[in-house]
């Protein structure tokens, strides 16, 4: 029994570090997309183009790599997920040196099919390690580790690939920034090494009746979720960010940053999750709690080095901690909870003036937290091992979304204006709430 905690907690740690790389990668390349916009002379609507094309890989490969995957297992899916990133990071430095639009965009394809494998593979086997109760739980957690890196990868871009203004325009091979990508690309090598050598705990998909997930309608309307929930969270960022500049009159520099809060919210209703969903004694809860909103301080004060900016953010993290409490430690509950609270918000965002937008319009990044992990645990809830490998490549086959709703949303904001183009995630985040309250229930 030791031996198999032990062997588990491996597991664990491992793909919590899967999940921190392929979530930095997809926040990294979305981050690119106003650079590419800028030297490439792209409108509004290609630039959300852009950013939908690393998703929309997911609709090409998620459900062929679900049934590769049971044919060489969780593990072998890891690898190869991560060889393919290293590909895609390593095709930058030609597509740099030619200059190529094209080229980018194939490397960031290559880029995102690795994503999708890891994805595809990693869910499930968290899913797997542990009791089915307490899954939930330990997908929050991956997820907030997730969320690390979508919150550091924004900051880190700006950092280290476009310094300035005058260095925005990829208009010669040395300011395109193929650096980072080498080293994303030599890492991601020696993680794969790692894993292919390292005992980790088995999970098989061999010997299991071949069934059709189809007949499940709480995989498929959980796999909707999926869609809509990724098409509201990456399109309400983008769009935050441009309505923070024509709302506001903040800096393109500045609203940029705050988006960095937007994922940083993210990541801190992860690890609530992490143990509010989890079974976790009474009285370490709140001791974990108070850890967090700790952590929230921080979070919100690094941006801007502002402590009111630290003390918002806190405020808006006990919020989110009272929601929490009110899902009462239930998946479907705390989805439904969160999924109406999050289309509330960006109702009052479209119609509110003054910076009171600003902290609402971050704060759906709080209540966008739990869905991935539990729309992805109640849509595979009571399936086999052998179906959770299928139902996996469904559901993210349509994290599509993701291209999809930012694309709509940008064609509503050229011809309506930015704050109209809110209607579809508060629509998306809406059907949420239904697939809390009636999809999931398994029939």
């Amino acid at each position: 029994m030791t031996e198999q905690k032990n062997t588990q907690t491996a597991g664990m740690a491992f793909m919590g570090m899967i999940f921190f790389l392929f979530g930095f990668v997809t926040t990294f390349n979305i981050t690119l997309a106003d650079k590419f916009k800028a030297v490439f002379e792209l409108s509004n609507f290609q630039a959300q183009l852009v950013n939908g094309a690393f998703f929309f890989t997911y609709f090409l490969l998620a459900f062929t790599a679900g049934g590769i995957i049971k044919k060489i297992g969780y593990k072998g899916g890891v690898i190869l997920g991560l060889l393919l990133v290293a590909i895609g990071s390593f095709l930058f430095f030609p597509a740099a040196k030619m200059l190529s639009f094209p080229f980018f965009l194939f490397a960031i394809f290559i880029m995102a099919g690795g994503v999708v494998f890891l994805q595809t593979a990693a869910n499930p086997y968290v899913t797997a390690l542990g009791p089915s109760e307490s899954a939930s739980g330990r997908l929050n957690l991956t997820q907030a580790l997730n969320s690390i890196a979508t919150y550091i990868a924004p900051l880190v871009a700006g950092l280290f690939i476009f310094k300035s203004a005058a260095e925005a325009a990829l208009n010669t091979a040395e300011n395109v920034p193929t650096t980072p990508f080498i080293i994303i690309g030599s890492v991601v090598i020696l993680i794969a090494i790692a894993i292919y050598f390292l005992k980790l705990p088995e999970i098989s998909t061999q010997g299991v009746e071949r069934k059709s997930v189809w007949k499940y309608p709480h995989v498929v309307l959980g796999a909707f979720g999926i869609f809509f929930y990724v098409g509201a969270e990456v399109g309400t960022a983008a769009m935050l960010q441009r309505y923070f500049q024509e709302a506001l009159g903040i800096a393109s520099t500045e609203a940029a940053m705050m988006i960095a809060l937007y994922w940083g919210g993210a990541m801190v209703g992860r690890f609530y999750g992490s143990f509010m969903l989890s079974d976790v004694k009474e009285s370490k809860k709140y001791i974990y709690t108070v850890l967090v909103l700790l952590l929230a301080l921080f979070v919100g004060w690094f941006v801007r080095k502002q402590i009111t900016d630290g003390l918002i953010f806190a405020g808006i993290a006990f919020v989110n901690y009272l929601a929490m409490r009110l899902g009462r430690g239930n998946a479907s509950r705390s989805l439904a909870v969160f999924g109406l609270i999050a289309a509330l918000l960006l109702v009052v965002v479209m119609f509110a003036g003054g910076p009171v937008i600003l902290w609402l319009g971050l704060s759906v990044g709080f209540f966008n937290s739990i869905m991935f992990p539990n729309i992805f645990t109640l849509g595979v809830e009571g399936l086999d091992k052998g179906e959770l490998s299928m139902a996996s490549g469904l559901i993210n086959t349509l994290i599509v979304g993701g291209a999809v709703i930012p694309v709509l949303m940008g064609l509503i904001a050229d011809s309506m204006g930015v704050r109209f183009a809110f209607i579809l995630p508060i629509l998306c985040y809406l059907y949420i709430v239904f697939f809390a309250l009636v999809g999931s229930k398994k029939r």
